[in-house]
Parts: C-alpha cells; sequence; structure tokens
C-alpha cells in the first residue's frame, strides 16, 4: 500500500501529520439481502423475504409468505397453544415451561413467552443455523426475557448429526427442510444436497438431557423426525406429563398416534398435528374436538 502525508492544523498552530491512504477503495460487490425486519402481528420479527415455495403464481407456503403476506403465522394454532398453557396454570400454578422443538424463526416462541410473562419460561430449539440466528435475535428484540434458544436438532440420542444446508439467498420453504433424507422427501422450492461432502455438522439433544424440573407443554414440528423426538424423551413425559402438539405430516400416521397412545395419552387430530394429554391431566375435561358433519 502507498500512503502520503497531509497537514491537518491544530489550535496549537502545530502541523500534526497522519498517513493518508491514498490507493484508491474498492468498489463493494453488491450484497443479496434476505433477512430484514417485518413488523408483523406477532411483534417485530426478524424473517427470510425468500421463505417461500410458490406453488402457483399467487398461492405458496412457508413461515415467511405468511408473514409477508398476512402479518401473521398459524393464528389458530397459536391461539390453541396460549390457551392450553393458560389451562395448565390454572390447574399447576406458576413457572409453566414451554418447549418449542423446530421453532424456526420463533413465531410460537415469542407469542408462549410474551404470553407466560411473570409466569412461565419457553425454550426453543431450532436445528438451522441462519434461522437460529433470526430466532435468537427475535427473542432478544422483542425483549423475551424469559425464553432461551439453542442451536440443536431434537432427536432420539444426544450427540452431533449431519444436516443438510440449503441456500437462504434463493427462495424455498426452509421451515420445511428435513435434515435426513426420505424415499419421498419433500421438494421444498430448491433441489438440496444430501451428499456427505455438502453436509455440516449439528448438535443433536433429547429432551431427556436438560433434566427439566417441570414441563407442561411440548410443540415437535422436526419434519419427519417426530418420533426419534419423542424417544429422546420418554423421561420426561414420564415424569411430567406434559401436553403434545406433534405434526403427522411426514410420519406414519397411525404408527406416531400409537407411540403417543402408548404414554397413556388421549390423542386429537388437530389440523396438522396430534394433540395429546395424558389420561390424568386435568386440562383433557376441557378439551372438545369438534367435528364438521358432512354434507
Amino acid at each position: 500500500m502507498i500512503y502520503g502525508l497531509i497537514a491537518v492544523a491544530h489550535e496549537s498552530d502545530k502541523n500534526v501529520y497522519r498517513p493518508h491512504l491514498l490507493t484508491p477503495t474498492m468498489p463493494k460487490s453488491p450484497r443479496k439481502l434476505a433477512f430484514i425486519m417485518a413488523a408483523t402481528d406477532h411483534g417485530a420479527l426478524i424473517v427470510n423475504r425468500l421463505d417461500q415455495h410458490m406453488v402457483e403464481s399467487t398461492k405458496g407456503y412457508g413461515v415467511g409468505f405468511q408473514l409477508l403476506n398476512t402479518a401473521s403465522y398459524d393464528a389458530s394454532e397459536v391461539d390453541l397453544v396460549l390457551k392450553l398453557l393458560d389451562l395448565r396454570r390454572q390447574h399447576y400454578g406458576d413457572g409453566a415451561v414451554a418447549v418449542d422443538c423446530g421453532a424456526n424463526i420463533g413465531v410460537h416462541t415469542i407469542e408462549w413467552a410474551k404470553h407466560m410473562t411473570g409466569w412461565g419460561a419457553v425454550l426453543a430449539i431450532e436445528a438451522q443455523e441462519r434461522i437460529y440466528y433470526a430466532l435468537a435475535g427475535n427473542i432478544a428484540i422483542n425483549n423475551c426475557f424469559n425464553a432461551r434458544a439453542i442451536h440443536a436438532a431434537v432427536t432420539s440420542q444426544p450427540g452431533t448429526m449431519k444436516m443438510p444446508k440449503p441456500n437462504y439467498l434463493a427462495p424455498a420453504s426452509f421451515g420445511s427442510l428435513e435434515l435426513r433424507k426420505r424415499m419421498n422427501t419433500e421438494f421444498i422450492g430448491q433441489a438440496i444436497d444430501y451428499s456427505d461432502s455438502k453436509m455440516v455438522d449439528v448438535q443433536a439433544v433429547t429432551l431427556d438431557s436438560f433434566n427439566l424440573p417441570r414441563l407442561d407443554f411440548v410443540k415437535m414440528d422436526v419434519e419427519g423426525m417426530e418420533i426419534d423426538a419423542l424417544a429422546g424423551s420418554v423421561k420426561c413425559i414420564d415424569k411430567h406429563h406434559p401436553i403434545l402438539l406433534v405434526e403427522m405430516v411426514k410420519v406414519d400416521k397411525n404408527k406416531l398416534r400409537a407411540y403417543l397412545e402408548s404414554f397413556d395419552y388421549s390423542v386429537f387430530e388437530a389440523g396438522l398435528n396430534f394433540l395429546a394429554l395424558h389420561k390424568t391431566d386435568k386440562c383433557l375435561a376441557h378439551v372438545e374436538i369438534k367435528t364438521l358433519a358432512k354434507p
């Protein structure tokens, strides 16, 4: 580098010489922006504007797609969980603990944490590193001091596991990413490379490994790994009998139901999920499943 010297006048009338770079500044390379801040019904949220899989010209899905087109994400499911948390507080008192497995950018986490301010806490777990950064940021900017974020995959055994790494600068429903390739792995809007050379390591955790002193509610949305995640939660489920909301889209539905029932749970269909409550849970008496009459 080539430096020149320039004279700078000071109040002391003495010339002070400072180095000045004569080499012209290199032009900045253009950067595509993916993550943005959005004012949503859930609060200010960091969201990837490319988080969408368009199935038609105006129809698509993805957390980002919903938030940027409707200002909210799965409002009915969020409302259901808030009511369930209220029931747990009503019957079991303050100190409620909720775990969000596959938390994505934290819509549920933020809503639960704000709702339980002063009487409950949230543990949010997300496997995708870039999505985890948004999750942690959203917890911070929404001042959710009763929420904690962990970068990990929830599975049956603690340790590490391999997972694919999508391109976050290209459109895709990132929340639909499957950590393990299946025979009918979902196309999320971009091709995902599951070859060993393209996989990255991620910490694997079980819910049992946290040794939680209390557990009231668990949401499991882990894209086909729900039974694995439940297998790593046997001890805390047996001990605490939390309410479970488990996605059933990418697993054997009958197998999942039977597994939940093996814990002595009553199981109900709730949209894309199974809602399961232990048969001794006092909240069970408040659950009413409405079946729409056939035309």
